[in-house]
């Protein structure tokens, strides 16, 4: 069970994490990348930062190659918006419940119309 510490340190970066993906990051592989969560190791030293991509896996691929890229310049910015003794490491990793509810989605649209043949074809 995090502390609230650990929760608030955690929601910190999730917010600045977002704001300098939207207004500083200039790299076009993390385009379309979003911010979905961050949880933080009771020692605030491990950050794992949740993110989602619209696009495929090709993307992701890129977005994360682009997230590793870009670690560096996102723990300075980190530091200066954050006012803590150490700024934790960041880990990178892609938030799969999207996709997983975009699949259950897409499962129950073709339940759905297999069970409601087209009404146009019969008697009116």
């Amino acid at each position: 069970m995090p502390t609230r510490r650990q929760l608030r340190v955690a929601e910190l970066i999730h917010r600045e994490l977002s704001l300098l993906l939207m207004h500083e990051v200039r790299d076009p592989r993390l385009e379309g990348v979003i911010i979905t969560g961050a949880d933080i190791t009771p020692d605030l030293m491990l950050a794992r930062v949740y993110f989602a991509v619209l696009g495929d896996a090709d993307q992701a691929k890129e977005a994360l190659a682009g997230l590793e890229h870009a670690k560096g310049f996102l723990r300075t910015q980190l530091a200066g918006r954050i006012q803590q003794r150490f700024m934790p490491d960041l880990i990178f990793a892609l938030d799969k419940s999207a996709a997983y509810a975009q699949r259950i989605d897409e499962l129950l649209d073709q339940i759905a119309a297999s069970s409601h043949p087209d009404d146009e074809s019969g008697p009116a």
